[in-house]
């Protein structure tokens, strides 16, 4: 299932239908927070979970990258003088909790899910071997990366778009709390431009913040296209596996 930079959208699609076979979910730790005090929401975790096992019956094969934010955000930590290689391994372990915390609620939804690990950790996650990932997709099972790339000075968002590249996935969804791509923070800005469909130039040009420059980059040289999509409305993710125009595409142009 090669790369492709086609990505079908429609104001008017067909819910039973997926025009994605194989994509790459992108979630950032604070997501499983819900905005609660606790580091992990539960509700969150069933409400995810299940419009995953919706798009899962349709045939859609899904990896997963959930990035550590919510436990340990390791800027913070590099920024009063920690060294950067302990506070991106500490950030990478982080990771692998929340795919444990989405594997159980996933498997609770009557979903098969394997977690595999950058990092190897027997006891707890499989070790990730690119055929291996391959056959548990083929196989209808959900898949979740932990751990990043496995090596420190990269983000979440790069092994999101390293694992997309590796396992054939058509399209790379980035989960965020907004509708999309703006030229500001909606959120602070309410004159802030809404892009339908932005390029990759353009993205890294205006230094949009969708996701950091190196799995922006990663994305353009494969043909990958990303979509940035609200998770918080239900039923998105349905949406845009099957063809629905929802959030922001970015693409060639």
């Amino acid at each position: 299932m090669p790369v492709t930079s086609s990505a079908k959208r429609s104001s008017e699609a067909d819910m039973s239908r997926p025009v994605f076979k194989r994509i790459l979910l992108k979630l950032s730790g604070e997501a499983l927070a819900g905005g609660g005090a606790q580091p992990i929401d539960i509700n969150v975790l069933r409400k995810i979970s299940g419009e995953l096992k919706e798009i899962s019956s349709l045939g859609v094969q899904i990896g997963i990258v959930v990035g550590g934010g919510n436990i340990f955000r390791g800027q913070a930590p590099y920024a009063e003088g920690m060294d950067r290689a302990s506070a991106d391994y500490m950030g990478m372990l982080a990771t692998v909790i929340n795919s444990l915390a989405l594997q159980n609620a996933i498997e609770a939804a009557g979903v098969a899910t394997r977690v595999l690990s950058s990092i190897e950790m027997r006891e707890i996650a499989e070790r990730f071997i690119h055929r291996r990932a391959l056959r548990h997709l083929e196989k209808g099972r959900i898949v979740i990366f932990g751990g990043g790339t496995g090596n420190p000075y990269f983000t979440t968002d790069t092994a999101a778009a390293l694992r997309a590249a590796e396992i054939g996935a058509q399209v790379l969804l980035k989960a965020t709390k907004v509708d999309g791509v703006y030229d500001k923070d909606p959120l602070k800005h309410k004159e802030a431009k809404h892009y339908k469909n932005i390029s990759y130039i353009d993205v890294l040009a205006q230094n949009l913040k969708v996701m950091d420059a190196t799995a922006v980059s990663l994305c353009r040289e494969n043909g990958l296209p990303i979509i940035v999509f609200n998770l918080e409305k239900p039923g998105n993710l349905k949406k845009i596996v099957c063809g629905a125009a929802v959030g922001t595409l970015v693409g060639e142009g």
